[in-house]
């Protein structure tokens, strides 16, 4: 490689790093600077071709695109969601993290977007943050069999970057509706990103949490509380306390619900 070629390189790394690469997705390595596009076309269709469709065939891209009206199951909107090309996140991620708990559960949990771990696994909340999060709902005798949580985009950001507000609102039908198919009684909104899209507000999540807010969805009003993200309490510990507060109030509703 000549002087010129590695700095070039270099740059070029640099730029990757700035716009949040920070794995190869690729299974066969591409020299950028020798290959000509047409052998750089050649060697993407020889990587596409030797590596087989690990999608679902559910997630397979339909011949004719199907209105969420006719959505009748949380199952059904998850293989529309996987067939979604629609969210140019889709296109950087390893899998689509649709949910995760019980699709018959009356608690609905939203965060703002998949991490690393998340991508890797396929579900939301299974990194630090998500451990973090079940001990927190353990607390008030919660665990993932009696809630549902799922996050505003489906697919990870590059370098865990905060979604942009279009890459939310692609998603945002699909989480109404969602949100409507499950039917909860409580929502809980985890950190700011996510009480801002759900509530439509400016507030920041100080000012939002601790406070019963309702969400119109369809002919109905949820009760809808928002808390700590639990990446920023992984960051900032001394802050549980409000997180806590915040877990007493949901644990008096669902209590006033049962009685």
């Amino acid at each position: 490689m000549t002087g010129s070629q590695a700095k070039a390189a270099a740059g070029l790394l640099s730029w990757y790093e700035a716009m949040g690469v920070d794995e190869a997705i690729g299974d066969v390595a591409v020299d950028r600077f020798a290959a000509a596009p047409e052998a750089r076309a050649e060697t993407q269709a020889k990587s596409r071709a030797s590596r087989p469709d690990s999608r679902p065939r559910s997630a397979q891209p339909s011949a004719r695109p199907v209105s969420l009206d006719q959505v009748t199951t949380l199952a059904e909107l998850e293989a529309l969601v996987a067939q979604f090309e629609g969210c140019a996140l889709k296109r950087t991620a390893k899998n689509t993290c649709f949910s995760r708990g019980s699709d018959t559960a009356k608690i609905m949990l939203i965060g703002e977007a998949p991490g690393r771990d998340e991508d890797i696994q396929g579900k939301p909340f299974v990194g630090r943050a998500g451990k973090l999060l079940d001990r927190m709902l353990g607390t008030i005798g919660l665990d993932e069999a009696s809630v549902y949580i799922t996050n505003t985009i489906y697919w990870r950001p590059p370098g865990n970057r905060t979604p942009t507000a279009l890459e939310i609102e692609s998603c945002a039908p699909f989480l109404a509706r969602q949100i409507e198919l499950l039917s909860p009684d409580v929502m809980v909104l985890l950190g700011g990103a996510a009480a801002k899209s759900i509530l439509n507000v400016t507030e920041g999540i100080m000012r939002l949490r601790g406070k019963w807010k309702i969400y119109r969805n369809g002919d109905r009003d949820i009760p809808t509380l928002a808390t700590l993200h639990p990446a920023y309490l992984l960051r900032k510990p001394e802050e549980k306390r409000y997180a806590w507060r915040d877990l007493l109030m949901l644990k008096a509703r669902l209590e006033e619900t049962r009685s």
